[in-house]
């Protein structure tokens, strides 16, 4: 069998595939179902910080209620309304001890949010429940066209320090690819001490019912051409940045692994072609990996990076040659553009 063996964020991975944030990871069983299927690692749905916020409020409510309670009542009932989110953190927290406990591979805990928030404590309860490192998926478009995009950067950076600063687990942070200079902001992420790049988030897109005249949000599974954004970055990034390049969306098939690989990746994340096809399908993802290294003769190793922008490249000049022979390819197969 192939040494598929991988490094990301210090952790040691038995391949690079790893099940990223999603449905399936809602449960221990699905979670087990993921191990078993093959992968690298797991990562776990999203606590989102709305849910950190809603159980805050929640106990501070209670606390208020109590303030004025006395030792010697023989019974007291607070009113309180009864929230089933009110339990959202410590249910997570369960979840992250048992389903750690259920598998042999790195369990990843991800937190969704675009403020500081509950994120620096809950950080430090999800690696003492048992998470091998916590991915950020930091959420944050700014809805005030006021706010600039410095202080978008800000929120970032003082975010993963905060939670760096709180864990002694890898941190990594899962980025959106709407920076006006993203390979800019991966490297300043990267100086703050983010332990992983993960590249990109994918933000909602909401559609409009013409007939109910009304605004419809929505997720989607993403499709093989959402690759082709983050593998630009990845091949940009490798060998740029001390911290480890997790490639997320757009894989359907062994190839889209293969290529996310060749552009510099360290691990390929995905959650669409688990959720389309079962988990088992990350078998099948692993042994066309392994048939297209031993079709090439090549290592993991070598192959990887393989096709990264090199690194005595002039940046510019390499993307803008790229750029005229995607213009000379498409004059040739769609004739002259105007």
């Amino acid at each position: 069998m192939m040494d598929l063996t991988t490094n990301y964020m210090g952790l040691r991975l038995r391949n690079p595939l790893v099940a990223s944030a999603g449905p399936l990871s809602q449960t221990v069983n699905g979670v087990r179902a993921l191990a078993d299927a093959g992968v690298g690692a797991v990562v776990m749905y999203s606590l989102f910080e709305e849910q950190m916020r809603r159980e805050a409020e929640k106990m501070a409510e209670l606390e208020e209620a109590h303030e004025d309670s006395f030792p010697e009542a023989l019974s007291y009932f607070p009113n309180v309304p009864y929230s089933s989110d009110g339990t959202a953190v410590t249910s997570y927290l369960r979840l992250v001890e048992s389903a750690a406990d259920a598998i042999d591979v790195p369990l990843i805990a991800s937190l969704n949010g675009a403020t500081l928030g509950g994120w620096v404590k809950n950080a430090s309860r999800l690696a003492d429940a048992g998470a091998s490192a916590i991915e950020l998926n930091i959420y944050l478009v700014p809805g005030d066209v006021t706010v600039t995009g410095s202080e978008v950067e800000h929120r970032h950076i003082e975010i993963l320090q905060a939670v760096r600063e709180s864990v002694s687990v890898p941190v990594a942070v899962k980025m959106s690819p709407y920076f006006s200079s993203v390979g800019n902001m991966c490297v300043a992420l990267d100086h703050a001490g983010a332990d992983g790049l993960v590249l990109f988030n994918r933000f909602l897109q909401p559609d409009i019912d013409i007939d109910r005249l009304e605004v419809t949000p929505g997720v989607t599974l993403s499709s093989r051409d959402d690759a082709r954004l983050p593998r630009t970055w990845i091949a940009v990034l490798r060998g740029k940045v001390k911290a480890s390049l997790a490639a997320s969306s757009g894989v359907e098939t062994p190839s889209d692994v293969v290529k996310y690989l060749l552009a510099g990746a360290d691990i390929v994340m995905t959650t669409s072609s688990l959720v389309r096809h079962g988990a088992p399908h990350a078998g099948k993802l692993l042994e066309g990996l392994e048939a297209w290294l031993t079709r090439k003769e090549l290592t993991l190793e070598r192959a990887r990076g393989m096709l990264a922008v090199p690194r005595d490249a002039d940046p510019a000049g390499y993307a803008r040659t790229g750029y005229v022979s995607a213009l000379e390819k498409a004059k040739s197969t769609y004739g002259a553009l105007r």
